[in-house]
């Protein structure tokens, strides 16, 4: 990868590097991640993701139940304010009691975001997860959600405006009637699951940028499937691990660590302009900079793409909890 690769979002004028670095886990999320973070340790690691040659920031008013974006924003305020050339994408979401995520509520998501980050403005703001919200026609309609997205893009409080979601479904639908600049999926585009192929491929022929989240099949592919057997941050069998440790024996052949195989696998992929890597501390930044330029032979690449990928939805069964 090049380290100074960056793709324009559409006609917005922004331009985002190869690789941007997710925050849910520094919000400190034991039920999905199975460790603890604390403050100290997120606090350092969001400044060193700043003071970094890639200093690209993808968070959330809910991961951790708002302890993410306000761990961001000590570190941010410990720098004295955030640097001139980082970047942070966050997201309107619903009330995490009453579910609702309507045109008030989006904009009180907003102002929660700011005040934790510190900031005036926000990069790139997305529409976050409408399928478990109160209602998907409330977000959709006029005057709801998705229009107050818009018309935050117009008060000039963000640049760019997307979609950040799982169900390709429940997304396909409302990408064909709004004109988005970006969209974030997640679990769905790795080397064992191939969920987000026609989102993927309707984005790439409307000019609506990508971002490719979680990469490592939750954990799985970075960590190793022998001490970590989950995959999408849930238990799972050996049956659901299998084409994960498949990917494991390739790589074992090659000599390559199963964590480059599975960022160079979105990396490489000329319709993604950016992928989300989940780190939370701080030595695991120069790690994903390190796997995204570690050497992969033509060979590991050829038996990698013949293994079977699932088209199945990786998170269908899955409970969310951001506390």
């Amino acid at each position: 990868m090049n380290k100074n690769s960056v793709k324009e979002i559409g006609r917005t004028g922004v331009r985002i590097p190869a690789l941007c670095f997710g925050t849910s886990s520094l919000g400190n999320m034991p039920e999905t991640y199975t460790y603890e973070v604390d403050e100290v340790r997120a606090i350092d690691t969001v400044k060193t993701i700043l003071n970094s040659e890639l200093p690209f920031l993808d968070c959330s008013r809910n991961y951790g139940m708002g302890r993410s974006e306000e761990r961001i924003g000590m570190a941010i305020r410990e720098l004295g304010g955030l640097p001139e050339q980082a970047i942070v994408s966050t997201k309107l979401d619903r009330d995490m009691d009453t579910l609702v995520l309507d045109a008030s509520r989006a904009r009180r998501s907003l102002e929660e975001s700011l005040e934790a980050l510190g900031i005036s403005h926000i990069d790139i703001l997305h529409l976050h997860d409408p399928e478990p919200a109160e209602s998907v026609s409330a977000i959709t309609r006029p005057g709801g959600a998705l229009d107050e997205l818009f018309k935050m893009r117009d008060e000039g409080i963000c640049k760019v405006v997307g979609l950040a979601a799982g169900d390709i479904d429940v997304m396909l639908p409302i990408l064909r009637e709004r004109e988005f600049d970006i969209v974030i999926t997640h679990n769905r585009h790795t080397l064992v699951n191939a969920n987000a192929e026609p989102l993927i491929e309707h984005c790439h022929q409307n000019n609506i940028a990508v971002m490719n989240a979680a990469p490592y099949c939750g954990g799985a592919l970075a960590k190793g499937t022998a001490d970590f057997s989950r995959y999408v941050y849930q238990e799972a069998t050996d049956a659901v691990m299998a084409p994960l440790r498949a990917v494991e024996e390739i790589c074992k052949k090659y000599d390559i660590p199963p964590g480059a195989a599975a960022l160079q696998y979105s990396v490489n992929d000329h319709r993604i302009h950016s992928t989300i890597c989940g780190v939370s501390k701080p030595d695991r930044i120069q790690q994903t900079l390190d796997w995204a330029n570690f050497p992969i032979p033509d060979a590991a690449w050829s038996e990698l793409n013949e293994l079977p990928r699932e088209s199945s939805d990786p998170e269908a069964s899955r409970v969310y909890n951001p506390g």
